[in-house]
């Protein structure tokens, strides 16, 4: 699994959270993901290059722009991740 506390400080920002549920619906320009915030475009790219270091999104260069994707192999392997912790708990003797 990539570097969980990676991956827990890119999930815990709002704005971060939301760019994630915005590519949830569909492939972005960076552009397109600033357009649904009230933030500056530097910020909206601090905030992907989080994402990308964690590897929750990728980006594809598409002629002069970048399209950005949500890494759905990751949120598999972090879904497992929980997943194992709760089994983990119900078997624990009382």
């Amino acid at each position: 699994m990539p570097d969980q506390n990676n991956i827990f400080k890119a999930l815990s920002d709002q704005n971060r959270r939301k760019i994630l549920h915005l590519l949830k619906e569909r492939d972005m320009t960076a552009g397109e993901i600033a357009d649904s915030f009230n933030i500056s475009k530097p910020s909206i790219s601090h905030h992907l290059n989080i994402l990308k270091q964690a590897n929750l999104v990728i980006d594809e260069r598409q002629g002069q722009s970048i399209s950005y994707s949500l890494n759905t192999t990751v949120f598999q392997e972090v879904l497992s991740f929980f997943l194992n912790i709760i089994d983990k708990e119900e078997v624990k003797p009382k």
